[in-house]
């Protein structure tokens, strides 16, 4: 049974600040690769530039949890003035303390029902 976590979010930015929005990503991402348990770091736009999809998956809990406090303390406050979160769905079953933080954000859970990944 894999110990990963993934999720997707769908973010409303909006267009006006989408610059802004564009350059603290290009920061983010920069910083995530350093996270040895970031497995996936992805973000795409929608064709009218409205809506971001993030896509995230995870060695573990451990990695997430330790992902998303470094994300709150350098980024949380700026990225939040420049989105609307629309949909946050997590894959694969959180600890308690990842699920904890993720039920800030609204965070529906899908828990693993069967498959493999090759990577």
């Amino acid at each position: 049974m894999s110990k990963h976590i993934s999720w997707h979010a769908e973010l409303a930015v909006d267009p006006a600040r989408l610059a802004e929005f564009c350059a603290l990503t290009d920061e983010m991402v920069r910083s995530t690769e350093a996270e040895p348990g970031a497995l996936v770091y992805d973000r795409y736009i929608s064709e009218d530039r409205r809506i971001v999809h993030v896509v995230e998956r995870y060695a573990d809990s451990a990695a997430a949890l330790a992902h998303l406090q470094a994300f709150a303390s350098m980024y949380g406050e700026r990225f939040s003035s420049l989105i609307e979160r629309r949909r946050f769905t997590v894959f694969g079953t959180p600890s308690p303390a990842l699920k904890a933080m993720l039920d800030r954000f609204g965070a529906v859970y899908c828990p693993r029902l069967a498959g493999f990944a090759r990577c």
